[in-house]
C-alpha cells in the first residue's frame, strides 16, 4: 500500500505516515492519492533559521521619552504619553525596561554620554590648560542652550527625584564631572584654591545659563569664555 509522504522542512526532522486505513479504503481498486503533509517535530528550529525580534524602535522610544521628560517633568510624564507618539503598546516598553524609572536611566545616561563626547571632542589635540578648560566650556554650553532634549534631562531631572536609580544616575554625572575635575586640576592656580569649591562654581554657573540665556544676544561660546576669563584673572598664579 503507498504510504503518504511528508515533506522535510530545514532543521526539521521527517517522518513517514503510518498506512491509510479506514475510510480512506473504502475499496480495494480505490486510488490512494500521494498527500504531502508537513509535521514540525518537538526539537526546536535552528537559531540561524528565525527571524529576529525586531526592536527598531527603541531609539525612537529614547527620543520622545527624553523630549517629555525635559518637557513635563519625570513623575509628569507617563509610558502612555511616551508610547501614544511611537505607535506601539504600553506592555511593549516592558520588553526593553521593566519600569519607567529604568526607561529615565537610560535616557539619562545617552545625555551624559553625548554631552561627555561633545567636550573630549572639544579638549582634544589641546595642551594648555585654560584653553582646554576653555574649550570643554564651550562645548558643555553648547550642548545646554541648544536646548537638545537629552541634555535637559540630565540638566533637570536630579537623582533624589528617582530613589530606584539614584545611585545609577550619580554614577553617571559623577563620571562626566570627572573631565571637569582632571581640567582644573591642572590648572595653574595658587595652592590656596579649592578646586572643589571652583569646579561647583563653574559648572553651577554654565548650568543655570539656559534659565536666563535669551537668542540673539551673546552666543554659548562668548558666554563661556568670558566665565573663564572672569576665572583666569581673579585666581591665575602669578
Amino acid at each position: 500500500m503507498p504510504r503518504a509522504t511528508f515533506d522535510r522542512l530545514p532543521g526539521v526532522a521527517a517522518r513517514v505516515a503510518p498506512p491509510l486505513t479506514g475510510r480512506a479504503l473504502t475499496t480495494a481498486a480505490a486510488p490512494v492519492k500521494r498527500q504531502t503533509f508537513v509535521f514540525l517535530d518537538a526539537d526546536p528550529v535552528p537559531p540561524t533559521l528565525r527571524a529576529p525580534r525586531a526592536d527598531n524602535r527603541l531609539p525612537l522610544l529614547l527620543d520622545e521619552a527624553a523630549r517629555l521628560f525635559g518637557v513635563q517633568g519625570f513623575h509628569g510624564t507617563s509610558i502612555r504619553d511616551i508610547v501614544r507618539a511611537v505607535n506601539m503598546l504600553p506592555g511593549s516598553v516592558y520588553y526593553h525596561f521593566a519600569t519607567k524609572d529604568l526607561l529615565l536611566a537610560a535616557v539619562y545616561a545617552e545625555g551624559v554620554r553625548r554631552i561627555s563626547e561633545r567636550v573630549k571632542a572639544a579638549i582634544d589635540g589641546r595642551s594648555d590648560p585654560w584653553e582646554r578648560l576653555e574649550a570643554a566650556c564651550v562645548a558643555h554650553l553648547e550642548a545646554l542652550l541648544a536646548r537638545n532634549d537629552y541634555a535637559q534631562v540630565v540638566i533637570r531631572v536630579q537623582p533624589a527625584d528617582v530613589p530606584s536609580v539614584a545611585p545609577r544616575l550619580v554614577a553617571e554625572r559623577d563620571a562626566y564631572e570627572r573631565l571637569f575635575v582632571d581640567l582644573i586640576a591642572d590648572l595653574p592656580v595658587a595652592r590656596s584654591v579649592d578646586r572643589r569649591s571652583l569646579r561647583l562654581l563653574l559648572l553651577g554657573a554654565l548650568n543655570w545659563t539656559q534659565t536666563w540665556y535669551r537668542p540673539g544676544r551673546d552666543g554659548p561660546r562668548a558666554i563661556a569664555r568670558r566665565f573663564v576669563d572672569l576665572l583666569r584673572t581673579s585666581i591665575a598664579r602669578e
